[in-house]
């Protein structure tokens, strides 16, 4: 990702995860970096940030999407996350 607008460290959330980009005439996969961060001093939400590897990807110009989440809509997503990865595993083991 040498384009990359998503600083990449030691305490990204995920710096390699596969992704998919869709439009109404494409879908495109590629690898991904996703982070969740807040500011270091009074910090007011949750930022969530998600970029695809655009080396790969040739659709869209590189951009990175971002969600500015309140404490609130951090836990509902986080309890989705948590339940659907549950989900996901419980599905695993029984197969």
């Amino acid at each position: 990702m040498a384009d990359r607008l998503l600083k990449v460290n030691a305490y990204t959330t995920l710096d390699l995860v596969d992704a998919t980009v869709r439009g109404h005439d494409f879908a495109e996969e590629a690898f991904a970096v996703c982070n969740a961060t807040a500011a270091r001093e009074s910090p007011d939400h949750v930022t969530l940030q998600f970029e695809l590897d655009n080396m790969t990807e040739e659709v869209l110009p590189a951009h990175m999407e971002e969600l500015q989440l309140t404490p609130e809509q951090a836990r509902t997503l986080a309890a989705e996350l948590e339940e659907q990865a549950d989900r996901v595993e419980a599905s695993e083991g029984g197969s």
